[in-house]
């Protein structure tokens, strides 16, 4: 097999020690065509709040191929790597929704409200193919269903190249495929430690403060402290665990403390997104 350079520019970005830039933007080509020049590292496609839209997704990663940047890239890897985030909870486990975004061709899957070990081991399996249980790295069991040659196309790989590197980071160490889950409410906080213990695969875990202060009783005022204090909370225990923590909201006026506080994957909401990467990017020594 040939030598294939890492390809999700978010996975890149972390084993570089870097703060990772996602845009995170609705499922539609304008949009596609608009992250895919820019500087960020990867694109989520918003199916949770929005219409769950793989036709449209399917299109969205189409427009974001431009044959002249690959050409003077002289790689396989995308500019902006896309994600998604999927619609259902932790709780519901509906793997199929996962299954069909990967087989579009996605480098990542943004699960919501995962707050159990059951519900994190889910999430990682459902984004692994299966394999002998006596097979290195087994755990967690993979359960998606083989049907890779949509995918394969889009990266650019043969079949068995996209094997090889369709598995979850960092447990794969040459994994493409990176599985980010939302902690947002008091549960998942009380959990995350054995989470991040018992569940190898998880790339990053993103804050879902939204949905946490409405459970705190503060709904969107996450200056409050009793909303400040269950996000630092979420915030240290990924220190310690050595697993990078997300936030989604960054903005002028928060950008710089979350940056110090040391966050490692901000990901900013279209349209104000494109100044706040490059503030962002100058504040993080990335420009």
């Amino acid at each position: 097999m040939p030598d294939i350079p890492r390809l999700n520019g978010v996975i890149k970005a972390l084993e570089e020690g870097k703060i990772a830039f996602a845009a995170f933007t609705p499922v539609d080509v304008e949009s596609a065509i608009a992250m895919a020049s820019s500087s960020f590292d990867a694109v989520v496609f918003e199916m949770e709040h929005a219409p769950v839209d793989f036709p449209g997704l399917r299109h969205a990663l189409q427009y974001m191929l431009d044959r002249r940047q690959i050409l003077a890239a002289g790689t396989l890897a995308p500019k902006v790597t896309p994600m998604v985030r999927i619609p259902p909870n932790g709780g519901e486990m509906n793997q199929w929704i996962a299954k069909q975004a990967l087989d579009i061709g996605v480098f990542g899957i943004v699960f919501p409200h995962v707050s159990t070990v059951e519900e994190a081991w889910n999430a990682v399996g459902a984004c692994r193919y299966p394999r002998l249980s006596g097979a290195p790295l087994y755990h967690p069991p993979g359960i998606r269903g083989d049907a890779p040659h949509r995918a394969a196309r889009y990266w650019g790989l043969t079949q068995q190249e996209y094997y090889a590197r369709a598995d979850v980071w960092p447990l794969a160490p040459q994994g493409e495929i990176l599985v980010t889950i939302q902690c947002e409410d008091t549960r998942a906080i009380d959990n995350l430690p054995r989470m991040l213990r018992e569940v190898p695969g998880i790339g990053v875990v993103l804050i879902g403060e939204g949905d946490l202060s409405q459970e705190l009783g503060h709904p969107r005022d996450y200056d409050h402290p009793v909303v400040a204090e269950a996000i630092d909370t979420i915030l240290k225990i990924c220190k310690e665990h050595n697993v990078p923590c997300g936030h989604p909201h960054p903005d002028g006026k928060n950008i710089e403390r979350l940056i110090s506080s040391g966050y490692r994957f901000l990901m900013p909401t279209a349209p104000r997104s494109f100044a706040v990467l490059e503030q962002g990017r100058k504040l993080s020594g990335r420009s």
